[in-house]
């Protein structure tokens, strides 16, 4: 049958004569979605109770999938349409000559000082992450963590405490040319001078069957310290926050066996001279979704060879690390104690060595044997 409509068209109707199904899976439908859209993943679309009085416009990534999924509603008596390009394409058009720094930078100084500002300012300082003379590879993925990090780092640098230099890297492991431009347009519209270089990732891992999301991380890393070096700076920010913390100290107790967090910042043992840093390091997750809604903001969110094709990573096959489960674990904790999420993350902090089994560090491993007979209660 192939029924389509463009986003172009899209803009062009009237909302009350469609309703958007889009087929993603949960994860890439909350990172970001069409206005008005519905979540229906695709495995439960078909059988779904759907509007018959609508056209239904089916979208995915970009274009594939939501096709055959049309053609099969269509077959069932409804009036749906494959919107042509997906959520990329409609992102595409949605940004183009779109200017939006002012908005962004004022919300960052007003709306968003407390929860978002004064959070980044205070690892800054507790941590020492920026100190006098650096040169900071503020590294950007593309996606909402990192373009918020960017924009953090420009008001620090307007604020001029002391001299530091900023480079808005971004490297480009192998994206379509519509996710590469997602990029570009965004920083565009924000005003960010980003320096892009390409690398071959996307094609180095994408025939690996264990772990290619986690041999992907390792490789982008080691690419950016290097680049990073390469134009003279000596730390590389990412854009991890409060959350990837708590996530990570509890992914590594439940399937890793060991008590580790994610720090804050990390001298490189690989780039001599070079330190990577996490600014957004006690800025909920949260905080950083109201700031892109707010100022309707839409990003990429892997934008790899293996989500290409409308899904993100099968949420049953090992590709995907445990995150999202612990994910959704801490926010059924938290219906029980809304203190769970900073006990966690408080955890890390309050380690007391005589109350533990065993601990390693550089020199090995102390057992509390070592010394048990040493020491009195």
């Amino acid at each position: 049958m192939n029924k389509g409509i463009t986003a172009a068209e899209l803009e062009k109707l009237d909302i009350s004569e469609y309703k958007i199904i889009d087929i993603r899976d949960g994860s890439a439908f909350e990172y970001g979605h069409i206005d008005g859209a519905v979540n229906i993943p695709q495995g439960d679309v078909l059988d779904a109770e759907l509007p018959a009085d609508k056209k239904l416009i089916i979208c995915c990534r970009s274009g594939i999938i939501s096709g055959d999924i049309a053609d099969k509603l269509c077959e069932k008596g409804y009036d749906a349409y494959n919107l042509e390009g997906g959520y990329v394409d409609w992102l595409r058009v949605k940004m183009e000559n779109r200017e939006v720094t002012e908005a962004v930078e004022l919300s960052i100084r007003k709306k968003f000082k407390k929860s978002i500002w004064c959070k980044f300012t205070k690892a800054i300082n507790e941590y020492e992450l920026v100190k006098p003379n650096d040169r900071i590879a503020v590294c950007i993925s593309g996606g909402k963590d990192s373009m918020l990090m960017a924009k953090l780092f420009q008001e620090l640098k307007r604020h001029d405490k002391f001299p530091f230099e900023l480079v808005f890297l971004v490297m480009d492991p192998g994206y379509s040319p519509e996710n590469r431009r997602v990029i570009e347009e965004n920083a565009r519209s924000m005003s960010i001078p980003v320096h892009i270089f390409e690398s071959d990732i996307f094609d180095s891992v994408y025939n690996i069957e264990k772990n290619p999301c986690y041999i992907c991380a390792r490789m982008r890393r080691g690419y950016l310290y290097s680049h990073a070096k390469a134009l003279g700076c000596n730390k590389i920010a990412l854009g991890h926050h409060f959350d990837d913390v708590i996530e990570t100290i509890l992914m590594g107790m439940l399937y890793g066996g060991q008590v580790q967090t994610m720090m804050p910042k990390l001298h490189s043992t690989n780039f001599e001279g070079m330190e990577l840093i996490r600014p957004l390091y006690l800025v909920r997750e949260d905080e950083i979704k109201h700031w892109r809604d707010y100022n309707d903001l839409h990003f990429i969110q892997c934008a790899c060879k293996f989500t290409d094709t409308c899904t993100t990573c099968d949420p049953d096959s090992r590709s995907v690390s445990k995150r999202l489960e612990i994910k959704n674990l801490i926010a059924e904790l938290k219906k029980v104690n809304p203190q769970v999420e900073k006990n966690i993350f408080r955890s890390v902090e309050n380690v007391n060595l005589n109350t533990v089994i065993a601990y390693k560090d550089n020199v090995g491993v102390h057992r509390f044997l070592d010394k048990y007979d040493d020491v009195k209660e």
